[in-house]
Protein backbone atom coordinates (compact mmCIF):
# COMPACT_ATOMS: atom_id res chain seq x y z
CA UNK A 1 0.00 0.00 0.00
CA UNK A 2 2.48 2.46 0.79
CA UNK A 3 4.15 1.73 -2.43
CA UNK A 4 1.63 2.74 -4.22
CA UNK A 5 1.01 5.82 -2.29
CA UNK A 6 4.07 6.58 -3.37
CA UNK A 7 3.69 5.65 -7.23
CA UNK A 8 0.29 7.86 -6.83
CA UNK A 9 2.01 10.90 -5.51
CA UNK A 10 4.93 10.82 -8.36
CA UNK A 11 2.50 10.71 -11.17
CA UNK A 12 0.30 13.22 -9.28
CA UNK A 13 3.77 15.45 -9.28
CA UNK A 14 4.59 14.80 -12.50
CA UNK A 15 1.28 15.55 -13.61
CA UNK A 16 1.38 18.70 -11.40
CA UNK A 17 4.93 19.29 -13.41
CA UNK A 18 3.62 19.17 -16.65
CA UNK A 19 0.45 21.16 -16.05
CA UNK A 20 3.07 23.45 -14.78
CA UNK A 21 4.86 23.51 -18.00
CA UNK A 22 2.64 23.78 -20.24
CA UNK A 23 0.91 26.99 -18.97
CA UNK A 24 4.08 28.92 -18.87
CA UNK A 25 6.45 30.47 -22.10
CA UNK A 26 10.29 30.44 -21.76
CA UNK A 27 11.91 33.86 -23.27
CA UNK A 28 14.84 34.26 -24.60
CA UNK A 29 15.77 37.59 -25.33
CA UNK A 30 15.63 39.41 -27.93
CA UNK A 31 12.27 38.23 -28.56
CA UNK A 32 13.44 38.10 -32.56
CA UNK A 33 16.72 38.85 -34.04
CA UNK A 34 15.50 41.47 -36.20
CA UNK A 35 14.60 45.47 -36.42
CA UNK A 36 11.39 46.15 -34.54
CA UNK A 37 11.82 49.34 -33.06
CA UNK A 38 9.88 51.95 -31.10
CA UNK A 39 7.35 49.26 -29.68
CA UNK A 40 3.88 50.02 -28.47
CA UNK A 41 2.24 46.99 -26.88
CA UNK A 42 -1.60 46.50 -26.09
CA UNK A 43 -3.39 43.88 -24.51
CA UNK A 44 -7.31 43.82 -25.20
CA UNK A 45 -8.47 40.43 -23.76
CA UNK A 46 -6.59 37.65 -24.38
CA UNK A 47 -4.65 39.11 -27.17
CA UNK A 48 -1.38 41.37 -27.19
CA UNK A 49 -1.20 43.28 -30.02
CA UNK A 50 2.49 45.38 -31.04
CA UNK A 51 2.96 48.25 -33.50
CA UNK A 52 6.63 49.12 -34.85
CA UNK A 53 8.24 51.71 -36.58
CA UNK A 54 9.24 51.40 -40.49
CA UNK A 55 9.18 54.57 -41.62
CA UNK A 56 9.44 55.01 -45.66
CA UNK A 57 8.64 50.59 -46.16
CA UNK A 58 5.41 50.68 -47.80
CA UNK A 59 2.76 49.38 -46.56
CA UNK A 60 3.52 50.86 -43.02
CA UNK A 61 3.27 50.68 -39.54
CA UNK A 62 3.39 46.84 -39.16
CA UNK A 63 0.52 45.06 -36.60
CA UNK A 64 2.02 42.22 -34.44
CA UNK A 65 0.22 39.86 -32.67
CA UNK A 66 0.68 37.45 -29.72
CA UNK A 67 -0.92 35.38 -27.30
CA UNK A 68 2.35 34.29 -25.03
CA UNK A 69 4.53 37.57 -25.25
CA UNK A 70 7.11 35.28 -26.85
CA UNK A 71 6.03 34.63 -30.47
CA UNK A 72 4.90 37.78 -32.83
CA UNK A 73 3.30 37.79 -36.48
CA UNK A 74 2.82 40.34 -38.42
CA UNK A 75 -1.73 40.08 -38.96
CA UNK A 76 -1.98 43.26 -40.61
CA UNK A 77 -0.54 47.44 -41.85
CA UNK A 78 -2.07 50.59 -40.52
CA UNK A 79 -1.65 51.89 -43.98
CA UNK A 80 -0.39 51.06 -47.65
CA UNK A 81 1.60 54.38 -47.96
CA UNK A 82 1.11 57.86 -46.40
CA UNK A 83 0.80 60.02 -49.31
CA UNK A 84 0.97 59.52 -53.04
CA UNK A 85 3.75 62.42 -53.58
CA UNK A 86 7.15 63.15 -54.76
CA UNK A 87 8.63 62.13 -51.95
CA UNK A 88 7.23 58.45 -51.73
CA UNK A 89 7.20 57.48 -55.54
CA UNK A 90 11.30 58.29 -55.39
CA UNK A 91 10.52 61.14 -58.03
CA UNK A 92 12.25 64.57 -58.47
CA UNK A 93 15.31 63.72 -56.59
CA UNK A 94 12.67 63.39 -53.55
CA UNK A 95 12.40 60.42 -50.66
CA UNK A 96 11.71 59.51 -47.32
CA UNK A 97 14.75 58.03 -46.01
CA UNK A 98 15.32 58.35 -42.60
CA UNK A 99 11.49 59.78 -42.10
CA UNK A 100 7.98 59.09 -42.75
CA UNK A 101 6.40 57.42 -40.10
CA UNK A 102 7.71 57.45 -36.23
CA UNK A 103 6.89 56.39 -32.90
CA UNK A 104 3.43 54.88 -33.41
CA UNK A 105 1.00 54.90 -30.17
CA UNK A 106 -1.21 51.74 -30.51
CA UNK A 107 -4.72 52.36 -28.02
CA UNK A 108 -7.80 50.41 -27.41
CA UNK A 109 -10.76 52.37 -26.52
CA UNK A 110 -14.67 51.62 -26.34
CA UNK A 111 -14.65 49.11 -29.30
CA UNK A 112 -12.02 50.90 -31.33
CA UNK A 113 -8.40 50.71 -32.18
CA UNK A 114 -6.56 54.17 -32.68
CA UNK A 115 -2.53 54.47 -33.98
CA UNK A 116 -1.59 57.83 -33.86
CA UNK A 117 1.76 59.06 -35.03
CA UNK A 118 4.15 61.95 -37.19
CA UNK A 119 5.62 61.61 -40.59
CA UNK A 120 8.08 63.92 -39.95
CA UNK A 121 8.91 64.45 -43.33
CA UNK A 122 6.16 65.75 -44.06
CA UNK A 123 5.72 67.92 -40.45
CA UNK A 124 1.76 66.15 -39.37
CA UNK A 125 0.59 64.30 -37.23
CA UNK A 126 -1.89 60.79 -38.42
CA UNK A 127 -4.58 59.35 -36.47
CA UNK A 128 -5.76 56.17 -38.12
CA UNK A 129 -8.42 54.23 -36.58
CA UNK A 130 -10.39 50.59 -36.61
CA UNK A 131 -12.84 47.98 -35.15
CA UNK A 132 -11.07 45.27 -36.59
CA UNK A 133 -7.17 45.45 -35.85
CA UNK A 134 -6.38 42.30 -37.47
CA UNK A 135 -8.30 42.01 -40.54
CA UNK A 136 -9.46 45.62 -41.04
CA UNK A 137 -9.45 48.58 -43.17
CA UNK A 138 -8.36 52.08 -40.87
CA UNK A 139 -9.95 55.04 -41.37
CA UNK A 140 -7.37 58.31 -41.71
CA UNK A 141 -7.35 61.90 -40.29
CA UNK A 142 -4.94 64.51 -40.29
CA UNK A 143 -3.51 66.95 -37.89
CA UNK A 144 -1.48 69.78 -38.69
CA UNK A 145 0.46 69.74 -35.78
CA UNK A 146 4.10 67.87 -34.91
CA UNK A 147 3.45 65.42 -32.03
CA UNK A 148 6.77 64.10 -31.99
CA UNK A 149 7.08 60.40 -30.57
CA UNK A 150 3.37 61.03 -28.63
CA UNK A 151 1.65 58.99 -26.85
CA UNK A 152 -2.06 58.61 -26.18
CA UNK A 153 -4.73 58.42 -22.86
CA UNK A 154 -8.08 58.01 -22.63
CA UNK A 155 -8.74 59.20 -19.36
CA UNK A 156 -11.89 59.83 -17.45
CA UNK A 157 -13.73 61.42 -21.05
CA UNK A 158 -10.79 63.43 -21.81
CA UNK A 159 -8.03 62.13 -24.95
CA UNK A 160 -4.09 63.23 -23.22
CA UNK A 161 -0.91 62.91 -25.22
CA UNK A 162 2.13 63.32 -23.99
CA UNK A 163 5.08 63.93 -26.69
CA UNK A 164 8.61 65.78 -27.50
CA UNK A 165 11.60 64.95 -25.90
CA UNK A 166 13.84 66.97 -23.06
CA UNK A 167 10.51 69.05 -22.44
CA UNK A 168 7.84 66.62 -22.81
CA UNK A 169 4.26 68.15 -23.32
CA UNK A 170 0.77 67.45 -22.89
CA UNK A 171 -1.83 68.19 -25.10
CA UNK A 172 -5.30 67.21 -25.37
CA UNK A 173 -7.33 66.33 -28.14
CA UNK A 174 -10.91 66.60 -29.20
CA UNK A 175 -13.07 63.30 -28.12
CA UNK A 176 -12.74 61.68 -32.09
CA UNK A 177 -9.42 62.86 -32.08
CA UNK A 178 -9.78 65.15 -35.31
CA UNK A 179 -7.68 67.95 -33.58
CA UNK A 180 -6.68 69.37 -30.73
CA UNK A 181 -9.13 70.50 -28.14
CA UNK A 182 -9.76 73.98 -28.18
CA UNK A 183 -9.35 75.41 -24.44
CA UNK A 184 -8.03 72.02 -23.67
CA UNK A 185 -5.01 71.20 -21.79
CA UNK A 186 -1.78 72.09 -23.41
CA UNK A 187 1.34 73.04 -21.95
CA UNK A 188 5.09 71.50 -20.12
CA UNK A 189 4.36 68.53 -18.02
CA UNK A 190 7.91 67.26 -17.75
CA UNK A 191 11.36 69.45 -18.23
CA UNK A 192 14.04 66.20 -18.07
CA UNK A 193 17.21 67.42 -16.58
CA UNK A 194 19.54 69.01 -19.10
CA UNK A 195 23.07 68.22 -17.30
CA UNK A 196 24.95 65.21 -17.82
CA UNK A 197 22.52 63.49 -20.59
CA UNK A 198 23.32 63.09 -24.28
CA UNK A 199 19.69 62.56 -24.77
CA UNK A 200 16.67 63.75 -22.53
CA UNK A 201 13.10 62.17 -22.50
CA UNK A 202 12.29 61.07 -25.49
CA UNK A 203 10.27 58.22 -27.02
CA UNK A 204 7.44 58.65 -23.78
CA UNK A 205 4.73 56.13 -23.20
CA UNK A 206 1.53 57.66 -20.67
CA UNK A 207 -0.35 55.71 -18.48
CA UNK A 208 -3.10 56.22 -15.67
CA UNK A 209 -2.63 52.87 -13.27
CA UNK A 210 -4.22 53.09 -10.07
CA UNK A 211 -3.93 56.11 -8.23
CA UNK A 212 -0.73 57.51 -10.60
CA UNK A 213 -0.42 58.49 -13.62
CA UNK A 214 3.03 57.34 -15.19
CA UNK A 215 5.11 58.30 -17.95
CA UNK A 216 7.94 56.36 -19.21
CA UNK A 217 11.02 57.58 -21.34
CA UNK A 218 14.24 56.93 -22.69
CA UNK A 219 17.23 58.26 -21.66
CA UNK A 220 20.91 58.16 -22.77
CA UNK A 221 22.98 59.88 -19.78
CA UNK A 222 26.63 60.85 -21.24
CA UNK A 223 29.14 58.38 -20.96
CA UNK A 224 26.32 55.36 -19.82
CA UNK A 225 23.96 53.51 -21.70
CA UNK A 226 20.13 53.91 -23.08
CA UNK A 227 17.73 53.95 -19.63
CA UNK A 228 14.26 53.64 -19.04
CA UNK A 229 12.86 56.58 -16.63
CA UNK A 230 9.84 56.96 -15.37
CA UNK A 231 7.91 59.65 -13.82
CA UNK A 232 4.73 59.38 -11.75
CA UNK A 233 1.84 61.95 -10.44
CA UNK A 234 -1.34 61.32 -8.42
CA UNK A 235 -2.37 64.47 -10.70
CA UNK A 236 -2.69 64.94 -14.45
CA UNK A 237 -0.59 67.83 -14.65
CA UNK A 238 1.65 67.16 -12.11
CA UNK A 239 4.02 67.73 -10.15
CA UNK A 240 5.76 64.48 -11.20
CA UNK A 241 8.82 62.63 -9.40
CA UNK A 242 11.16 60.47 -11.20
CA UNK A 243 12.89 57.12 -10.83
CA UNK A 244 15.07 54.93 -13.10
CA UNK A 245 13.38 51.65 -14.01
CA UNK A 246 15.31 50.12 -16.43
CA UNK A 247 19.49 50.47 -16.76
CA UNK A 248 22.20 48.60 -17.72
CA UNK A 249 24.44 46.71 -20.46
CA UNK A 250 22.79 43.58 -22.55
CA UNK A 251 23.79 40.24 -23.89
CA UNK A 252 27.64 41.02 -24.06
CA UNK A 253 27.28 44.63 -25.54
CA UNK A 254 27.36 48.05 -24.31
CA UNK A 255 24.23 48.83 -25.37
CA UNK A 256 21.41 49.59 -23.31
CA UNK A 257 17.99 48.52 -23.52
CA UNK A 258 15.15 51.13 -22.91
CA UNK A 259 12.07 52.51 -25.22
CA UNK A 260 8.84 50.91 -24.91
CA UNK A 261 5.29 49.89 -23.65
CA UNK A 262 4.22 48.43 -20.25
CA UNK A 263 1.26 45.92 -20.10
CA UNK A 264 -0.43 43.45 -17.86
CA UNK A 265 -1.84 39.69 -18.82
CA UNK A 266 -5.51 38.70 -17.71
CA UNK A 267 -3.47 36.75 -14.75
CA UNK A 268 -2.38 40.78 -13.93
CA UNK A 269 1.54 40.09 -14.28
CA UNK A 270 3.14 42.49 -15.95
CA UNK A 271 5.63 42.69 -18.54
CA UNK A 272 7.57 45.78 -20.75
CA UNK A 273 8.62 45.46 -24.50
CA UNK A 274 11.85 47.30 -24.12
CA UNK A 275 14.61 47.37 -27.85
CA UNK A 276 18.10 47.93 -27.67
CA UNK A 277 20.23 48.90 -30.64
CA UNK A 278 22.06 46.35 -31.91
CA UNK A 279 24.28 47.79 -34.80
CA UNK A 280 23.63 46.71 -38.46
CA UNK A 281 20.80 44.32 -37.93
CA UNK A 282 18.79 47.04 -36.12
CA UNK A 283 16.89 47.78 -33.23
CA UNK A 284 16.08 44.76 -31.85
CA UNK A 285 12.46 43.92 -29.02
CA UNK A 286 13.39 42.19 -25.80
CA UNK A 287 10.90 40.97 -23.22
CA UNK A 288 11.36 42.19 -19.80
CA UNK A 289 9.27 41.36 -16.55
CA UNK A 290 8.33 44.22 -14.83
CA UNK A 291 7.36 44.14 -10.44
CA UNK A 292 5.79 46.56 -8.79
CA UNK A 293 7.53 48.23 -5.62
CA UNK A 294 6.32 50.88 -3.56
CA UNK A 295 3.92 51.99 -7.12
CA UNK A 296 6.82 51.85 -9.06
CA UNK A 297 7.45 49.89 -12.04
CA UNK A 298 10.64 48.12 -12.02
CA UNK A 299 11.51 45.94 -15.24
CA UNK A 300 14.10 43.39 -15.51
CA UNK A 301 16.14 41.91 -12.34
CA UNK A 302 15.55 45.15 -10.11
CA UNK A 303 16.44 47.64 -13.13
CA UNK A 304 18.67 45.30 -14.81
CA UNK A 305 17.49 44.02 -18.59
CA UNK A 306 17.49 39.93 -18.10
CA UNK A 307 18.32 37.25 -20.58
CA UNK A 308 15.43 34.59 -20.28
CA UNK A 309 12.83 34.20 -17.82
CA UNK A 310 9.27 32.01 -17.88
CA UNK A 311 6.60 34.14 -19.14
CA UNK A 312 3.50 33.18 -17.32
CA UNK A 313 1.13 32.40 -20.28
CA UNK A 314 0.23 28.95 -22.88
CA UNK A 315 2.73 28.57 -25.86
CA UNK A 316 1.32 30.02 -29.13
CA UNK A 317 2.01 30.32 -32.41
CA UNK A 318 5.63 31.47 -33.97
CA UNK A 319 7.03 34.11 -35.17
CA UNK A 320 6.32 35.76 -38.22
CA UNK A 321 8.11 38.51 -38.71
CA UNK A 322 9.66 37.65 -41.64
CA UNK A 323 9.80 34.24 -43.63
CA UNK A 324 11.28 32.44 -46.99
CA UNK A 325 8.81 32.92 -49.95
CA UNK A 326 8.11 30.55 -52.99
CA UNK A 327 5.76 33.35 -54.49
CA UNK A 328 2.71 30.42 -55.25
CA UNK A 329 0.46 32.70 -54.11
CA UNK A 330 -2.72 32.43 -56.50
CA UNK A 331 -3.85 35.82 -55.95
CA UNK A 332 -1.77 39.10 -56.71
CA UNK A 333 -1.14 39.50 -53.11
CA UNK A 334 2.30 39.68 -51.21
CA UNK A 335 3.13 37.91 -47.93
CA UNK A 336 2.92 40.43 -45.13
CA UNK A 337 6.37 39.81 -44.23
CA UNK A 338 7.20 41.62 -47.49
CA UNK A 339 7.14 46.02 -47.79
CA UNK A 340 8.28 48.35 -50.56
CA UNK A 341 10.95 50.54 -50.58
CA UNK A 342 8.76 53.67 -50.86
CA UNK A 343 5.50 53.58 -52.54
CA UNK A 344 5.19 50.96 -55.37
CA UNK A 345 3.63 51.25 -58.94
CA UNK A 346 1.40 47.62 -58.10
CA UNK A 347 0.93 47.92 -62.46
CA UNK A 348 4.79 46.74 -62.68
CA UNK A 349 4.80 43.61 -60.35
CA UNK A 350 3.27 40.44 -60.31
CA UNK A 351 2.81 37.57 -58.96
CA UNK A 352 -0.11 35.68 -61.48
CA UNK A 353 1.70 37.09 -64.76
CA UNK A 354 4.10 33.67 -64.50
CA UNK A 355 3.34 30.97 -62.17
CA UNK A 356 5.30 30.48 -58.97
CA UNK A 357 7.28 33.76 -59.59
CA UNK A 358 7.84 37.57 -58.74
CA UNK A 359 7.87 39.59 -61.75
CA UNK A 360 9.34 43.08 -61.47
CA UNK A 361 8.83 44.84 -64.48
CA UNK A 362 10.73 48.75 -65.56
CA UNK A 363 8.26 51.26 -65.32
CA UNK A 364 10.58 53.82 -64.20
CA UNK A 365 14.13 55.43 -65.09
CA UNK A 366 16.46 55.40 -62.35
CA UNK A 367 19.65 56.03 -61.24
CA UNK A 368 20.39 53.21 -58.64
CA UNK A 369 18.90 51.20 -56.04
CA UNK A 370 18.44 54.37 -53.91
CA UNK A 371 15.87 55.80 -56.32
CA UNK A 372 14.43 52.68 -58.00
CA UNK A 373 10.52 52.06 -57.53
CA UNK A 374 9.48 48.59 -57.10
CA UNK A 375 12.25 46.93 -54.84
CA UNK A 376 10.60 44.53 -52.48
CA UNK A 377 12.63 44.03 -48.84
CA UNK A 378 12.26 41.69 -46.45
CA UNK A 379 14.19 42.23 -42.51
CA UNK A 380 17.39 40.16 -41.84
CA UNK A 381 17.62 38.32 -38.83
CA UNK A 382 20.91 37.87 -36.24
CA UNK A 383 22.70 36.33 -35.41
CA UNK A 384 23.65 35.76 -39.09
CA UNK A 385 21.41 34.47 -41.81
CA UNK A 386 21.47 34.02 -45.38
CA UNK A 387 19.28 35.35 -48.18
CA UNK A 388 19.18 33.75 -51.61
CA UNK A 389 17.33 34.36 -54.80
CA UNK A 390 16.81 32.45 -58.13
CA UNK A 391 16.33 35.00 -60.59
CA UNK A 392 15.57 34.80 -64.37
CA UNK A 393 16.68 37.86 -66.55
CA UNK A 394 15.85 36.85 -69.97
CA UNK A 395 12.81 39.49 -70.33
CA UNK A 396 16.00 42.23 -69.29
CA UNK A 397 16.08 45.16 -71.81
CA UNK A 398 19.54 47.21 -72.09
CA UNK A 399 20.45 49.05 -69.08
CA UNK A 400 18.67 47.13 -67.15
CA UNK A 401 19.83 46.30 -63.81
CA UNK A 402 18.14 43.61 -61.27
CA UNK A 403 19.48 41.75 -58.79
CA UNK A 404 19.82 41.14 -54.55
CA UNK A 405 20.73 43.88 -52.46
CA UNK A 406 22.48 44.16 -48.72
CA UNK A 407 20.24 47.79 -48.11
CA UNK A 408 21.25 50.65 -45.63
CA UNK A 409 22.87 53.77 -46.76
CA UNK A 410 25.96 51.55 -47.37
CA UNK A 411 24.95 48.80 -49.47
CA UNK A 412 25.89 46.13 -51.09
CA UNK A 413 24.64 44.09 -54.44
CA UNK A 414 24.79 41.44 -56.68
CA UNK A 415 22.79 41.15 -59.80
CA UNK A 416 22.90 41.80 -63.47
CA UNK A 417 23.32 44.10 -65.98
CA UNK A 418 22.10 44.46 -69.25
CA UNK A 419 24.94 46.82 -71.55
CA UNK A 420 22.99 48.90 -74.84
CA UNK A 421 24.30 46.00 -77.47
CA UNK A 422 22.40 43.17 -75.34
CA UNK A 423 25.17 41.71 -73.46
CA UNK A 424 24.38 40.84 -69.55
CA UNK A 425 27.34 40.51 -67.26
CA UNK A 426 26.97 39.19 -63.35
CA UNK A 427 28.35 42.66 -61.26
CA UNK A 428 29.07 42.76 -57.73
CA UNK A 429 29.85 45.97 -55.93
CA UNK A 430 29.85 48.24 -52.39
CA UNK A 431 28.20 51.54 -52.17
CA UNK A 432 29.75 53.76 -49.12
CA UNK A 433 28.44 57.59 -48.67
CA UNK A 434 31.02 60.24 -48.09
CA UNK A 435 30.13 60.92 -44.94
CA UNK A 436 27.64 58.20 -44.27
CA UNK A 437 24.71 60.33 -45.13
CA UNK A 438 23.03 60.05 -48.52
CA UNK A 439 22.98 63.64 -48.94
CA UNK A 440 26.50 64.55 -48.38
CA UNK A 441 29.83 64.16 -49.60
CA UNK A 442 30.90 62.06 -52.74
CA UNK A 443 29.94 58.62 -52.64
CA UNK A 444 32.41 55.23 -52.97
CA UNK A 445 31.38 52.67 -55.53
CA UNK A 446 33.60 49.78 -54.97
CA UNK A 447 33.47 46.75 -58.00
CA UNK A 448 34.02 43.63 -56.58
CA UNK A 449 33.42 41.64 -59.59
CA UNK A 450 32.47 41.95 -63.72
CA UNK A 451 31.65 38.57 -65.70
CA UNK A 452 30.14 37.90 -68.70
CA UNK A 453 26.69 36.26 -67.92
CA UNK A 454 26.39 32.70 -69.17
CA UNK A 455 22.68 31.95 -69.29
CA UNK A 456 19.55 33.69 -68.45
CA UNK A 457 19.57 31.86 -65.01
CA UNK A 458 21.40 32.82 -61.94
CA UNK A 459 21.62 32.30 -58.52
CA UNK A 460 22.20 34.87 -55.85
CA UNK A 461 23.16 34.94 -52.12
CA UNK A 462 24.06 37.26 -49.46
CA UNK A 463 25.20 36.00 -46.15
CA UNK A 464 24.78 38.22 -42.81
CA UNK A 465 27.34 38.18 -40.06
CA UNK A 466 25.74 40.34 -37.15
CA UNK A 467 26.93 38.91 -34.08
CA UNK A 468 30.47 36.65 -34.52
CA UNK A 469 29.32 32.54 -33.81
CA UNK A 470 32.81 31.14 -35.09
CA UNK A 471 36.61 32.17 -34.95
CA UNK A 472 37.35 34.62 -37.46
CA UNK A 473 33.93 35.82 -38.11
CA UNK A 474 33.45 39.82 -38.02
CA UNK A 475 30.77 41.99 -36.53
CA UNK A 476 28.29 43.40 -39.35
CA UNK A 477 30.06 42.16 -42.20
CA UNK A 478 27.92 41.24 -45.54
CA UNK A 479 29.59 38.49 -48.59
CA UNK A 480 28.40 38.31 -51.23
CA UNK A 481 27.86 34.98 -53.96
CA UNK A 482 26.49 33.17 -56.88
CA UNK A 483 25.84 29.99 -58.61
CA UNK A 484 25.01 29.32 -61.56
CA UNK A 485 23.82 25.75 -61.50
CA UNK A 486 22.27 26.28 -57.75
CA UNK A 487 24.90 23.96 -56.66
CA UNK A 488 28.14 25.16 -56.65
CA UNK A 489 28.36 28.90 -55.36
CA UNK A 490 31.19 30.99 -56.05
CA UNK A 491 32.13 33.62 -53.48
CA UNK A 492 32.90 37.42 -54.42
CA UNK A 493 36.07 38.40 -53.26
CA UNK A 494 35.85 41.22 -50.55
CA UNK A 495 32.84 42.28 -48.23
CA UNK A 496 30.42 44.94 -47.26
CA UNK A 497 31.26 46.88 -43.37
CA UNK A 498 27.73 47.30 -42.76
CA UNK A 499 26.81 50.10 -40.83
CA UNK A 500 23.71 51.55 -39.30
CA UNK A 501 23.35 54.91 -40.12
CA UNK A 502 21.07 57.23 -38.93
CA UNK A 503 20.24 58.96 -42.45
CA UNK A 504 18.40 55.50 -43.00
CA UNK A 505 17.88 54.93 -39.27
CA UNK A 506 16.34 51.40 -40.15
CA UNK A 507 18.14 47.76 -39.80
CA UNK A 508 19.70 46.16 -42.78
CA UNK A 509 17.45 44.65 -45.22
CA UNK A 510 17.33 42.10 -48.37
CA UNK A 511 15.65 43.34 -51.40
CA UNK A 512 15.01 42.35 -54.50
CA UNK A 513 15.29 45.14 -57.59
CA UNK A 514 14.94 45.95 -61.18
CA UNK A 515 15.13 49.11 -62.36
CA UNK A 516 15.76 50.79 -65.67
CA UNK A 517 18.51 53.35 -66.56
CA UNK A 518 17.23 53.86 -70.03
CA UNK A 519 14.02 52.00 -71.72
CA UNK A 520 10.94 50.77 -69.11
CA UNK A 521 9.31 48.15 -70.26
CA UNK A 522 11.54 45.12 -69.21
CA UNK A 523 11.52 42.54 -66.59
CA UNK A 524 12.96 40.05 -63.93
CA UNK A 525 11.31 36.99 -62.60
CA UNK A 526 12.19 35.83 -59.07
CA UNK A 527 11.59 31.98 -58.48
CA UNK A 528 12.15 32.40 -54.87
CA UNK A 529 13.00 33.68 -51.73
CA UNK A 530 14.85 31.98 -48.93
CA UNK A 531 16.03 33.48 -45.72
CA UNK A 532 17.94 31.12 -43.13
CA UNK A 533 19.04 31.99 -39.59
CA UNK A 534 22.29 30.08 -38.48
Amino acid sequence: MRHLLCALALLIGFGTALQAKSVTTNCVNPLTYTDIPDNDVIRVGDDFYMISTTMYFCPGAPIMHSRDLVHWRIVNYVYDTLNDDDVYNLRNGRNAYGKGQWAASLRYHDGMYYVLFIANDQQKTYVYKTRDIQRGTWEKTVLDRVFHDASLLFDDGHVYLVYGNGDLRIAELKPDLSGVQPGGVDQVLISAPRNGYSLRAEGAHFYHIGDYYYVIEIDWPSGGVRTETCWRSKQLLGPYESKIILQGAFDGRGDGVAQGAIFDTPAGDWYAVMFQDHGAVGRIPTLQPLTWEDGWPVLGDRTVPVKTFDVNLKPYGENYVWDSDEFRSKRNQLALVWQWNHMPDDAAWSLTERKGWLRLRTAHVATGVMDARNSLTQRTVGPRCVSEVRMDVSGMKPGDRAGLCAFQSNYASIGVEMASDGRKELVALTRVPGNGRRDGGAERITELLRKPLQSDIIYLKITYIFTPQRAGERADTAFLSYSEDGHTWHLVEGMLQMRYTLDLFTGYRSMLYNYATATTGGHVDFDYYRQTAF
